[in-house]
């Protein structure tokens, strides 16, 4: 059995704009209603006030009085009730004895009846005002009393037909019918203006769609590792999730939404990549604490309204990366060194063919002795076997390059020496990158040396590297630790990163790095330093 769709829900829009229309609708409705009671009653008070100011003109006439002193009042009365009555825009001015009887009647044939209606406070000198019932239909009546030398001698009443005062409120309410079905359909016309806009920007979702995507995006935002921070047109911050917090060293308790990226303190590179209005695409960038890869993306719909970016921590991959270059360099360094000791292995075993056992066995034991010694002065200098291994692989390696690297006499740094927050890792990173930015400096040069110094005093560790290479300039001594400087070619992984990650983590040890030309023996060159705080606790020296 095929079970019937369900129409689906309107658009948040679209209830909005139901429900503004139909207020909008009973606003008017109810001004209107409003409008139309206020004049009606406004045209019955006209109607009192005029009818009881053309009763009191008639009842002030001289000639009324005079006529009332004839033996015939109707004759003069009736003549003159009539033209007042055209001319004062009333529908009857009756004017009757002081008991009531008519003297006048737009019907001649009320003439001489009693008149239909309240007299009695006039019949006390009182003028009033009624809606009343008479003759002509149901009107609004002024009764007002004639006096004679301060004797009531007559009662004149003008009133308007109420059928007359609706009459002249329809006039009115044809108008405000007018204006209120243009409000109408002005407020209709904004309302759906207003609403359309609304429905672009909520894509004609629903309530229930909006309340569901909007508990995905907080799910989403807590629940993913990476960081991500979307930046509004004036480039601050209108979200960052707890990656993003974390990775950008921003606390949950700091208020950072709203702000300028510019004033969140980061690294002047990642805040040029942040502020810049062109994409960036994995692109590594160095805080105090991490290696970032940055993506950013504009948001644009025919004007810029942000930019999205996301972060990616690669600190542990960086110093894998660094690692695994290590042991590549090993490596090589091992397949040269087992190509040499073929070399030399097929060399001694010619020689014993030749019969000259002595001259092999001197030889081999001059290669034996040479070995020894190198790994000798390295472990006697530097007994750290973290160290030690990474400057008899650096040594190697630098031989392959045709570089010389020597381990300073004055270099002492007994095993278990460095402290457990000390780790071998930032220590390998280190010295190895500063191992490896010397031997590219020095290689190529006559004499090319580099030169390593490592001790511990009882409050510092001191590593120390020198070349024989170009050495720096003074101008550019701090821009050697900028992530991409470089004054080699950028080869296929990109240059730069090296000096960069020293720095890194000489911060993040609260150490300190400088560099200086050399100037030893004349041969100039460069001397990186980093001096790295130990403790006061800590032993040894020089």
């Amino acid at each position: 059995m095929r079970l019937p769709v369900l129409p689906r829900p309107r658009s948040l829009a679209g209830q909005l704009f139901a429900v503004q229309a139909v207020l909008i609708a009973l606003v008017v409705a109810g001004y209107a209603l409003f409008t139309y009671v206020g004049d009606q009653r406004q045209a019955e008070d006209s109607a009192a006030r005029q009818a009881t100011a053309v009763a009191r003109s008639i009842a002030d006439s001289p000639s009324v009085r005079t006529a009332i002193r004839t033996a015939d009042p109707t004759a003069l009365l009736e003549p003159y009730a009539l033209r007042v009555t055209r001319d004062a825009n009333v529908d009857f001015v009756t004017i009757m004895n002081p008991s009531g009887i008519r003297w006048t009647h737009p019907d001649r044939k009320q003439i001489g009846k009693r008149f239909l209606g309240n007299i009695g406070a006039a019949q006390h000198g009182r003028t009033f005002t009624e809606t009343y019932t008479g003759t002509l239909g149901p009107s609004v009546r002024a009764v007002t009393p004639v006096t004679d030398d301060g004797r009531i001698v007559g009662l004149v009443s003008a009133g308007i037909k109420v059928e007359t005062i609706s009459a002249r409120v329809q006039d009115q309410v044809t108008a405000l019918l007018a204006v209120a079905g243009g409000t109408l359909l002005l407020g209709a016309v904004g309302t759906y203006v207003v609403n359309a806009r609304l429905r672009r920007h909520t894509h004609g979702m629903n309530a229930g769609e909006l309340s569901r995507m909007h508990d995905y995006h907080q799910a989403a935002l807590h629940a993913v590792r990476e960081g991500l921070l979307m930046l509004d047109g004036q480039y601050r911050v209108a979200l960052i999730n707890d990656g993003g917090r974390e990775l950008l060293a921003v606390g949950p308790e700091q208020d950072v939404v709203g702000r300028s990226v510019a004033g969140l303190g980061l690294p002047a590179p990642l805040t040029g990549a942040l502020l810049s209005s062109e994409p960036r695409v994995d692109e590594v960038y160095l805080t105090a604490s991490r290696v970032l890869v940055v993506n950013t993306s504009p948001v644009s719909g025919g004007e810029r309204r942000g930019t999205v970016v996301t972060l990616r921590d690669v600190t542990e991959l960086q110093s894998l990366m660094g690692e695994l270059d290590s042991e590549r360099g090993f490596t090589q360094a091992l397949r040269s060194q087992a190509h040499e000791a073929a070399n030399r292995l097929h060399t001694v075993v010619s020689l014993i063919e030749l019969g000259r056992a002595e001259e092999a066995v001197e030889f081999a034991t001059a290669e034996l002795e040479l070995a020894q010694a190198l790994t000798d002065q390295v472990v006697a200098a530097v007994s750290e076997p973290v160290l030690a291994a990474l400057l008899l692989g650096k040594t190697a390696q630098a031989n392959e390059r045709g570089v010389e690297l020597v381990v300073s006499p004055d270099s002492r740094l007994d095993d278990g020496l460095l402290p457990p927050e000390l780790s071998t890792r930032d220590l390998v990173t280190i010295l190895g990158n500063l191992i490896d930015n010397a031997v590219d400096a020095a290689q190529g040069t006559a004499g090319a040396r580099v030169t390593v110094t490592a001790y511990a005093s009882a409050a510092e560790l001191v590593l120390r590297v020198s070349d024989t290479g170009p050495g720096v300039d003074p101008a550019h001594a701090d821009l050697v630790f900028q992530r991409g400087f470089s004054t080699k070619p950028a080869g296929p992984g990109g240059r730069g990163l090296g000096l960069a990650l020293v720095r890194q983590a000489v911060t993040r040890h609260e150490g300190t790095l400088t560099v200086v030309e050399s100037g030893e023996d004349g041969e100039g060159g460069a001397v990186f330093e980093v001096r790295l705080p130990l403790g006061a606790s800590l032993g040894g020296g020089r």
